[in-house]
């Protein structure tokens, strides 16, 4: 049974009928469609043969043409070409639906739309969400900027990935490239949870960070301090909640070098110190912890920076 679009795609004035796959009718403006798209000006500027002319279906004086996409997909990128006073750009938030719009912008020649549907992929809150997807699917389109950028985001997650949707999409090839930069990454962060230079260079001294060693500096903290050698600084032992802190983010770190890793870690070591009710440390660790978890954060995008994704685009 056919059923109508909304609004703007119902207008009485339209001069052409596109019918969905799944039998909607959208009534719209040859007008708008050709300054979006040359297929669809050059498919309106046809001269119709007059065999072909008595084929083509007609519904209330207008010619009916059938589409391929579904109704959804259509309503979306119909949206992208009509003038923004008529009707909003559709929001896709939804990868399914990127993918889908994505496709009938390459088909039907609409290159600024293209060009708007490829910022859904570098979407902050969809990237974090379905990085995997983002890839996949920005890979199979062959954008750089897009694959890259996922790619990027998907070191917040572990290094062998579950199965994901649309994983169809790409090679086994492009799957190990991206497993290949992964590893090169958590290999280029390890150095940051060996040699702490980058944490002595930026307080410069042990009174530029004197919770770190609070026993040795204030005889109210009792957390206690560490006897592993490797987390000197200053040849001086650091507080013990601080070194598990470290222990636990060096072991996590290899599977997901990411600053976002750190920052949520040192959230939970933040709540650790504060339930152990240390006078010297429960007041201070949320502001020195996500002063130093920043800083941490920072070093790592500057060690995976120079990793390159090795695609050929």
């Amino acid at each position: 049974m056919e059923t109508c679009p909304s609004a703007p795609f119902d207008h009485v004035k339209a001069d052409v009928i596109l019918r969905s796959a799944d039998g909607v009718e959208f009534r719209v403006f040859k007008l708008f469609l050709s300054l979006a798209s040359p297929f669809f000006e050059t498919l309106f500027e046809l001269p119709q043969a007059p065999e072909r002319a008595s084929d083509q279906e007609m519904k209330d004086g207008l010619a009916v043409i059938a589409m391929s996409e579904d109704s959804k997909t259509l309503d979306s990128f119909l949206r992208f070409c009509y003038p923004s006073t008529l009707a909003e750009d559709p929001s896709l938030e939804n990868l399914t639906d990127v993918l889908s719009v994505l496709a009938a912008a390459r088909k039907y020649s609409l290159d600024l739309i293209e060009r708007k549907v490829c910022q859904a992929l570098a979407n902050p809150k969809v990237l974090e969400t379905d990085p995997l997807r983002c890839f996949a699917i920005a890979r199979n389109a062959r954008l750089k900027h897009e694959t890259i950028t996922a790619a990027r985001h998907t070191l917040r997650q572990p290094l062998i990935p579950a199965w994901f949707a649309d994983i169809e999409l790409i090679t086994a090839s492009d799957l190990l490239s991206l497993l290949t930069y992964h590893k090169q990454c958590g290999i280029a962060v390890r150095a940051l949870t060996k040699d702490f230079k980058w944490i002595t260079d930026h307080y410069r001294s042990q009174t530029g960070c004197n919770w770190l060693f609070g026993p040795y500096y204030d005889g109210s903290c009792y957390c206690g301090q560490t006897p592993d050698g490797k987390f000197y600084l200053w040849d001086t032992h650091p507080v013990t909640w601080w070194t598990t802190y470290m222990q636990e983010v060096s072991e996590l770190l290899a599977d997901r070098p990411s600053g976002d890793l750190v920052r949520k870690e040192a959230e939970t070591t933040i709540q650790k110190v504060r339930s152990g009710n240390c006078a010297a440390c429960s007041n201070r660790v949320k502001e020195v912890m996500t002063e130093f978890s920043d800083l941490f954060a920072q070093k790592i995008e500057e060690a995976v920076s120079p990793i390159e994704l090795q695609m050929d685009f």
